[in-house]
């Protein structure tokens, strides 16, 4: 509540300030979280190619079925089935 009314209390540049300094630490976490999120990608692609290469490609990594190629085709990283992928997600 101090921290409030301090804000509140402060001149209109130093709100200003304020909100601007948000901003810019708001654009830099969205910004980095891309960065992980394109990493990641690359990385599952990579692997995704990896296993094309050893000839695993297309077979679940747990139950070693194979994955439908309608999956593959939307996901073609995918390294689980959907019956598989929809209990991993289920897992705490």
């Amino acid at each position: 509540m101090g921290e409030q009314l301090r804000r509140l209390a402060a001149p209109a540049g130093s709100r200003a300030e304020d909100r601007l300094s948000r901003q810019a630490a708001a654009h830099t976490e969205v910004r980095v979280k891309l960065a992980a999120s394109a990493r990641m990608g690359l990385t599952d692609v990579e692997a995704a190619l990896a296993r094309m290469d050893e000839g695993r490609y297309g077979a679940c990594h747990l139950c070693r079925r194979p994955i439908d190629v309608e999956r593959l085709t939307i996901v073609p990283q995918a390294r689980f089935c959907a019956p598989c992928q929809q209990v991993k997600e289920a897992r705490p």
